[in-house]
């Protein structure tokens, strides 16, 4: 499925963005003539970070575990700062989890990679004749207007391309950057002020004449973005993304991996203002060894970078106004398969939300003893967008119209989980 908005191709718009970025590279020098107070913008407006975790981790040896069971596997449970116990392999984690609080009667019907992916990420299943918002679009554009001193994207995605902004236009797309907060075709030498002046009262003759020709929406988002690029290349915001410039002992803190130097730049940009952030840790698709893969390597990197971004944000007077958001696209089977792993299984799972505006340190619902059902009230992607909208004080009544005129509730029209609301 493209996100590319109608009348525009992906090639199209990323020839103009790199060409716009080679001829605004050099004014960076002009940076220091925009005084951007990053004290101002800290603790300004809300945020949100979504720890995205590609591939559909096992929820039930993570959050929800069943132990001395023909499904729980080896891991054993361990009693946290909050109302509840989480695997063994979540030390860190578990020091934090008054701030935490997982919701293990999530039950979906989207156990396909792609599906669940963009089910999880905008509250509606996959329709061909039409492209939903995702969080990230939708919060950044319901949170614009208080953020008005942002220079800096809105909605930024670390590590992965995050999914789109669907009919919001690419006004409201994810900007993407590495974890180590390098951002492409920002570097061009060999132009002076007055030529690059020259250029860009070019480019926007060129685009104000494409504009006029009633080429559509795409065309405005086109010029509207052309704006934006202008004022992220000469901003001094662009600090937040130099997450290198960090001490080491932060460093050492969040992980010296790339998911641990992504959450360390997610806490850098909710400090410069920006409304969402999305971290991405792939490498969740267990259908084989899953239990020494989860052990050795998956769960350790998310155990420290998760636990760092939660006393980070705290610590520093940001987690009150900053909500944090753990899921994937769906978990996996109970049952253990002849691989010693674990295959797709979105009917009883669990996700993570925390921080701002919502209750920490319990456990919402509960699944049978071997995991394969919820026993309690279900609840659905739906229902976790619309909590996650509540707690940043965005109004579920709020309704978009799509390109086609047809109107869209926010969230779906979820419910929220009460339990969840501070």
């Amino acid at each position: 499925m493209s996100f590319a908005p109608q009348g525009m191709t992906r090639r199209h718009f990323m020839s103009h963005m790199a060409g716009a970025s080679a001829m605004i590279a050099p004014s960076l020098m002009m940076g220091s003539a925009i005084q951007a107070n990053a004290q101002e913008l800290k603790k300004r407006g809300k945020s949100c970070i979504m720890l995205w975790m590609g591939g559909g981790p096992s929820t039930m040896d993570i959050w929800d575990l069943k132990p001395g069971t023909n499904t729980g596997g080896p891991f054993r449970p361990i009693s946290t700062k909050g109302d509840l116990q989480i695997s063994e392999h979540m030390p860190m984690t578990a020091k934090v989890m008054d701030n935490l609080s997982v919701v293990r009667s999530m039950s979906t019907r989207e156990a396909d990679h792609g599906r669940g992916r963009y089910y999880m990420h905008t509250g509606y299943v996959p329709n061909p004749n039409i492209e939903h918002p995702s969080y990230g679009s939708v919060i950044a554009h319901e949170l614009a207007s208080d953020h008005n001193e942002l220079e800096i994207p809105p909605f930024v995605s670390v590590g992965g391309g995050s999914v789109g902004p669907g009919f919001l236009g690419m006004s409201w797309a994810p900007f993407t950057v590495s974890s180590s907060g390098q951002v492409r075709n920002l570097g061009m030498k060999g132009w002076g002020n007055e030529t690059l002046q020259s250029r860009l009262e070019m480019l926007r003759l060129i685009e104000g004449g494409f504009v006029n020709q009633n080429r559509g929406p795409a065309a405005m988002d086109h010029a509207k973005i052309l704006d934006k690029t202008v004022k992220l290349m000469t901003s001094d915001q662009m600090k937040a993304f130099k997450v290198n410039e960090e001490p080491e002992e932060m460093k050492e803190l969040y992980g010296q991996d790339g998911f641990g130097r992504g959450c360390l730049l997610a806490r850098r940009l909710v400090e410069a203002g920006v409304p969402f952030i999305e971290v991405d840790l792939g490498g969740w698709d267990n259908h084989q060894n899953i239990f020494n893969t989860l052990a050795d390597n998956k769960l350790p990197v998310l155990d420290r970078a998760m636990s760092a971004l939660v006393t980070d944000l705290k610590q520093r007077g940001l987690l009150e106004s900053t909500t944090i958001v753990w899921m994937g696209e769906f978990s996996r089977t109970p049952r253990i398969n002849g691989n010693t792993g674990r295959d797709h299984w979105a009917r009883s799972w669990s996700t993570v939300v925390g921080g701002g505006g919502i209750n920490g340190g319990i456990a919402v619902g509960e699944t049978s003893s071997d995991g394969t059902r919820v026993e309690t009230e279900p609840y659905s992607s739906e229902d976790l967008m619309a909590t996650v909208c509540r707690a940043m004080g965005i109004s579920l009544d709020t309704t978009f119209t799509s390109k086609s005129g047809r109107p869209m509730k926010i969230a779906n029209g979820g419910k929220v989980i009460k339990e969840l609301i501070a």
